[in-house]
């Protein structure tokens, strides 16, 4: 019987069995230190064979360099022994919400939903830490916690007070930042649907260099649009010119596959002026500006006679016979007083039911300021200055319109949750539609400085925030709307369920060995080793779980039949109880290693399921 990873995935692995399926001779096998062999790529026959010409040694290419990026991809594809422990007691709505918040460093939480997510978030919003010049502090060393990793880099004394900031005059000012985003954004990525896009709020400091990265990780060729949010309307003299704007800049996972929606249709801009009877229209230019085909031909009116051709440098947008089409249909006008070039016309309940929507500007002007959204905040938690530079939920709205829409049952992430406005505008969205779109929330538990208003209203730690935040907007929006989920699952990311075992042959004992026969931690629970097992297998972390007793063994059954796991420890799993788990026909099984009666009935365990439920994959702890 195979056993669970129990960590998360080994992206460097998964890329090299990638590369060794389109160009095998590039892999071949190396030593690792624990004298077992793993596949490596050989660098210099992989450079070669994408060459057309002779390698002979580093070519110069256009890409954004600094000092750090090669560590930042390393740490974004090492796996950690990770996982994610329910809260119960901090969750609302445990049972039945499809919403999680997850709490701690959002690279640990991007590398644990990898499995779980890929390829399953339609859109991903992000307001990460600007480079201020002010200390960001996000745990990119895997191997030790925050503090550990701080005092030994210097960063912190023995008392834990800071002992450099990422200040201008730091020569890794814009590295540090760099390093931090990229590991990020690149596993990000695999979590976006083919269809999905990724809004990533910054300002002037380092949109450029974002931008950059993000055509590396993203292509180029996958850029959106790049909004102008004017977040604030007081003018300031501390600048040359007051700044009064952020940047958001958009991302497509493939730009071919985006269905990216705007602004609602305006109905006043559509009139029946011939009576149709498809109802109102509005008339839209004929011609384009990408040429192909048969698109440069003459279009004669037929009440003036005169023919048309398109502006000049530009082509009709459909050839000879789709025109005819549309001519024959009533779909072109020659201007409202049918004298003038030939127009298309487009047909308002056709757009709506279509799920049309009016193009957004690349400005907005009317979307909230952070004063909107510092004085939601301060409403919902009753005390000023709880949380600084909010983004307003009229702003997140907004940008969840565009990325999701019509589209109800899509999953919004964002994994640098702040003061969770992103889940604000998410449940406020569902209320006005009745969707069922889920969010995925992810923050540090940044400790408050005992000095600000945050600490002194009680919340230690900016997780705290974010959570009572979403619990208060919740409720305000459950009075108008009983409808909406505005429940989440609390997980918080720690070490591994299963102990740690660190062993050099020469120093296991007979006493060591008896007392590793139970791999588990003591601490953890159940329902801690069924989300970690949950993670290890890619099974929804929001899906319905239910806890039965099987011949007196408790079992949590996870949606009904996607996971069946028994994780008793005495020894008393036997054949009987195999085969009565057997009816249910879990997709999946998991055992406790601990829990089987004997190694005979661990053997036999695998055939009864074969023979009673043949599609159930089994493994065990």
């Amino acid at each position: 019987m195979d056993k669970l990873k129990m960590h998360s995935p080994d992206l460097s692995q998964d890329n090299i069995a990638r590369i060794r399926a389109l160009f095998p001779d590039c892999v071949t096998e190396a030593k690792r230190e624990d004298g077992g062999v793993r596949l490596a790529v050989d660098f210099d026959q992989l450079r070669q064979t994408l060459s057309e010409s002779l390698v002979e040694g580093p070519q110069e290419r256009y890409q954004l360099n600094w000092p750090g990026k090669r560590e930042a991809l390393l740490t974004a594809n090492a796996p950690i022994a990770k996982t994610l422990r329910p809260c119960r007691e901090e969750s609302v709505d445990f049972d039945s919400t499809k919403n999680l918040f997850i709490e701690g460093d959002n690279l640990d939480a991007l590398k644990l939903l990898q499995e779980t997510y890929l390829g399953k978030v339609k859109m991903i919003y992000i307001d990460p830490p600007y480079n201020t010049g002010n200390d960001f502090i996000y745990e990119d060393d895997f191997a030790e916690d925050t503090g550990e990793y701080l005092r030994r880099s210097n960063q912190v004394d023995e008392q834990g007070i800071s002992l450099n900031w990422n200040t201008e005059s730091n020569g890794r000012f814009h590295s540090d930042w760099l390093s931090m985003i990229y590991s990020r954004l690149r596993l990000a990525r695999n979590l976006l649907k083919d269809d999905g896009s990724i809004f990533i709020s910054i300002d002037d400091k380092e949109v450029a260099n974002l931008r950059k990265v993000c055509d590396e990780v993203f292509g180029a060729s996958n850029f959106v649009a790049n909004i102008v949010w004017q977040s604030r309307t007081s003018i300031s003299d501390d600048h040359e010119i007051s700044l009064n704007h952020n940047h958001t800049l958009i991302f497509a996972k493939e730009k071919e596959t985006l269905r990216f929606y705007g602004e609602e249709l305006d109905a006043s801009e559509y009139q029946n002026r011939d009576n149709d009877k498809r109802g109102p229209w509005k008339l839209v230019p004929l011609d384009a500006n990408k040429p192909g085909g048969n698109t440069k031909y003459p279009i004669l009116n037929p009440s003036t006679g005169q023919e048309h051709w398109p502006p000049e440098g530009r082509s009709w947008a459909i050839n000879p016979t789709e025109y005819k089409k549309l001519f024959d249909d009533g779909r072109i006008a020659f201007g409202l007083g049918g004298d003038s070039a030939p127009k298309k016309k487009l047909f308002l309940d056709e757009r709506i039911e279509r799920g049309d929507t009016k193009t957004p500007s690349s400005v907005l002007l009317d979307a909230g300021t952070t004063k909107d959204g510092s004085a939601e905040v301060t409403e919902l938690l009753g005390k000023k200055k709880i949380f600084s530079y909010p983004k307003p939920t009229s702003f997140l709205e907004r940008l969840v319109q565009y990325g999701v829409y019509h589209e109800r049952d899509q999953i919004v992430l964002d994994f640098f949750s702040g003061s969770s406005t992103t889940a604000h505008a998410v449940m406020k969205k569902n209320a006005e539609d009745d969707g069922n779109r889920r969010f995925i929330m992810v923050q540090l538990p940044e400790p408050c400085d005992e000095k600000a208003e945050a600490f002194k209203a009680g919340y230690k730690t900016i997780a705290e925030i974010s959570r009572e935040r979403i619990r208060r907007a919740g409720k305000k929006i459950s009075e108008g709307n009983s409808q909406v989920d505005t429940g989440f699952r609390v997980l918080k990311i720690d070490t591994s369920n299963m102990a740690d075992v660190h062993y050099t042959p020469d120093a296991v004992t007979q006493e060591g060995l008896f007392a590793s026969v139970d791999n588990i931690k003591p601490d953890r629970s159940a329902f801690d080793l069924l989300f970690q097992v949950m993670l290890d297998w890619g099974v929804d972390l929001a899906l319905p779980i239910e806890k039965k007793v099987i011949q007196g063994k408790d079992v949590y059954l996870v949606d009904s039949n996607a996971l069946a796991a028994c994780f008793d420890n005495a020894g008393g799993i036997d054949d009987a109880f195999a085969k009565e788990l057997a009816t249910h026909r879990p997709m999946r099984a998991v055992f406790r290693d601990a829990g089987f009666k004997d190694s005979t009935v661990k053997i036999n365990i695998e055939q009864i399921f074969k023979l009673l439920s043949p599609a159930t994959e089994v493994k065990c702890l």
